[in-house]
C-alpha cells in the first residue's frame, strides 16, 4: 500500500510518500510546497492544491493521511492552517483518493511510541525507520511520519477485523438517535 502523508501549512506544506511491502516500510519521496511567493492567501491555497494534485498524479497513492489541526492560541493562525488542510484534502478527494486524519499525538505515538515526543525525536525516528541517509526537511519529515502513522493504523485495523469496523460504524454521529 502506498500512502501520501501531508503536513499542511499556509506557508510550507510538507508531503511524504511511504509504501508498505509486507512488513517493510519503504521511503518513496518527500518534499514541500512553498507558498511564500504567492501574492495573497487564496493564491497560496491554489498553490497547495495544485502542488499536491501533481504529487498525487505522479505517485498514485492508495490513501492520503493528513495531520489534523492542532489547538492554537492564535485563532487567525488556526483558521489559516484549517484552510490549508482543506486545500490538501480537496486535492485528494478531487483525485478520488480516500483521506484519513490523525492528530499530532497519534502521529508521535505511532512513530516514536510516545504521544508527547518532540519534533526532533520524530525526525530521528523517521530517518531510522526508513533508513534515510539524512533527516528530511522538517515539514516533509512530519508528512512522512503522518504516512507511517496511517500505515501502522491501517495494519492494526486490518488485524482487528470486522468487529472493530462495526463498532466504529455504530458510534458514528450518523447513527445517533436521541
Amino acid at each position: 500500500m502506498r500512502v501520501l502523508g501531508i503536513d499542511p501549512g499556509s506557508r510550507i506544506t510538507g508531503y511524504g510518500i511511504v509504501e508498505q511491502q509486507g512488513s517493510r516500510l519503504l521511503h518513496v519521496d518527500n518534499g514541500a510546497i512553498f507558498t511564500d511567493r504567492a501574492s495573497d492567501f487564496p493564491e497560496r491555497l491554489r498553490l497547495i492544491f495544485e502542488g499536491l494534485s501533481r504529487v498525487i498524479v505522479e505517485y498514485r497513492p492508495e490513501a492520503v493521511a493528513v495531520e489534523d489541526v492542532y489547538v492554537s492560541d492564535n485563532v487567525r493562525t488556526a483558521l489559516k492552517l484549517g484552510q490549508a488542510r482543506g486545500a490538501a484534502i480537496v486535492a485528494a478527494v478531487h483525485a478520488a483518493v480516500p483521506v484519513f486524519e490523525y492528530t499530532a499525538s497519534q502521529v508521535k505515538q505511532a512513530v516514536v511510541g510516545q504521544g508527547r515526543a518532540g519534533k526532533e525525536q520524530v525526525q530521528k525516528m523517521v530517518k531510522a525507520l526508513l533508513g534515510l541517509p539524512e533527516i528530511a526537511q522538517a515539514d516533509a519529515s512530519d508528512a512522512v511520519a503522518v504516512a507511517i502513522c496511517h500505515l501502522n493504523s491501517y495494519r492494526l485495523r486490518r488485524q482487528a477485523g470486522p468487529a472493530v469496523v462495526a463498532s466504529r460504524r455504530a458510534s458514528s454521529w450518523r447513527n445517533y438517535t436521541p
